[in-house]
């Protein structure tokens, strides 16, 4: 009875939220946010120093991202993914022997992006496309509001070890959280559907061809000609349409502001006069945002044209950056924060929403890691961008402006989509009626 209790498809959704409070984007940007300052200044190295190492860490996840893609597409979850956790973790805990020497900053900051691939969303969002249709978009906000909500608790259980026990200790506790709330949840709850285990002994056996032929968007079902398998296209197939390149390009453009700002915010809101304590408590709150930002969109994706919801999310940082341009002070860099953290959230819920409906779920683990590593590469150039502009005109103002449109690209390019070509069952049958 237990083994069949746990077998129930919201026991995915709950381990991939478990497993997104240490996610790779609220381990490397958020808590790098809290730490920036203190390591900096006790190694005696530049903001833009700094933010090279946890470039080359993304620089090097984004690379990794697609190959754990395929892995597990190809061998499954649970066998690609424990393992790399405990890697992941266990790099994660190697951060605290960074010293000034820049070559071993840069070793030991790559080999946590080599393992940091693994959280990602790409395994729990596979998960969750996979055993979710028309609930699909609430599925998906939910299992990916983990990440909003470790970015509460994350920066500041970074602040409390970097204050009574150094910024080293808080890299080792770090590590030792993403072994709690990772892997201990993907091992107990991650259980693939059969559809799934039946598509990967049909691709060892027997590679499909012209897998491109639409059909129905729901699990199992496949398409005419293929009955066996399940609907959608494979990489090399999307990777020759226009819009697969537009909605990459959105996405890329819009994590690079926003993760550029977020890695920035603590130290940016500190040399603003505002406290060290008063800066991480935005960060938190900015977490908040991201995570109604990611249920609420998940929830709207479901009833709207996901397009629409999309320029609105795009549209809420460009707000927040405008607001940061001006110097308003009081409660108006806070709301900057939550316009930014609002975009976070949704972006991350809508990319893997976005991809199933245009491209269907067949190679999904394929799709998703060759974007996921535009995505970190954003997260890398966004990081990079703010620590050397600030390094070199002792200013953020420059970049940010530039930000603005790169924003505004982002939100022209999503209205390029068009219809969705792999639309839920549900819809399907209304559209027939």
């Amino acid at each position: 009875m237990s083994k069949r209790m746990f077998e129930n498809r919201w026991w995915s959704v709950l381990a991939s939220a478990l497993s997104g409070v240490v996610g790779a984007g609220t381990v490397m940007v958020y808590a790098t946010g809290v730490y920036l300052g203190p390591v900096t200044d006790e190694l005696h190295i530049g903001r833009g120093v700094f933010s090279t190492g946890t470039g080359v860490a993304l620089l090097v996840m984004a690379l990794a991202t697609p190959f754990l893609g395929k892995l597990i597409d190809r061998y499954g979850m649970r066998a690609v993914m424990l393992p790399t956790i405990a890697l992941f973790a266990f790099a994660t805990a190697g951060l605290s022997l960074i010293t000034a020497s820049i070559g071993m900053l840069l070793v030991l900051f790559a080999i946590q992006g080599l393992f940091a691939s693994v959280q990602t969303p790409t395994g729990y969002s596979k998960m969750i496309t996979a055993r979710f249709d028309d609930k699909r978009g609430l599925a998906l906000g939910l299992a990916l509001s983990g990440q909003g909500v470790g970015t509460i608790l994350v920066p500041q259980c970074a602040r409390l070890l970097m204050q009574h026990y150094g910024w080293r200790v808080g890299y080792v506790g770090l590590g030792v959280l993403v072994l709690l709330l990772a892997f201990v949840p993907v091992a107990m709850f991650f259980a693939e559907p059969e559809e799934m285990k039946r598509e990967r002994q049909l691709a060892r056996a027997k590679p499909a061809t012209n897998l491109g032929a639409p059909g129905p968007s729901h699990l199992g079902t496949g398409d005419s000609k293929h009955p066996n398998t399940l609907p959608g296209v494979d990489l090399s197939q999307a990777l020759r349409t226009p819009r697969f390149w537009a909605l990459t390009m959105c996405i890329f453009l819009s994590l690079t502001v926003v993760a550029g700002m977020m890695a920035h915010i603590v130290p940016m809101l500190h040399d603003r006069g505002i406290s060290e304590d008063m800066a991480v408590a935005a960060l938190s709150i900015s977490g908040a945002a991201m995570t109604l930002g990611r249920i609420f969109s998940g929830y709207l994706m479901d009833r709207i044209f996901a397009i629409y919801i999309a320029v609105f999310f795009l549209a809420a940082p460009m707000l927040g950056i405008a607001i940061l341009l001006t110097g308003a002070t009081g409660i108006w860099p806070i709301v900057a924060v939550v316009c930014m953290g609002l975009l976070i959230g949704a972006d991350i819920d809508m990319m893997p929403f976005l991809l199933s409906r245009y491209f269907g779920i067949r190679s999904f683990g394929a799709l998703f890691g060759f974007m996921i590593m535009f995505v970190e590469a954003a997260n890398a150039v966004g990081m990079l961008l703010m620590g050397w502009c600030f390094q070199l005109l002792h200013s953020y103002v420059p970049m940010m402006i530039v930000f603005e449109v790169l924003l505004l690209v982002a939100i022209v390019l999503m209205f390029t989509m068009g219809p969705y070509k792999y639309p839920a069952a549900r819809e399907q049958r209304v559209g027939a009626v």
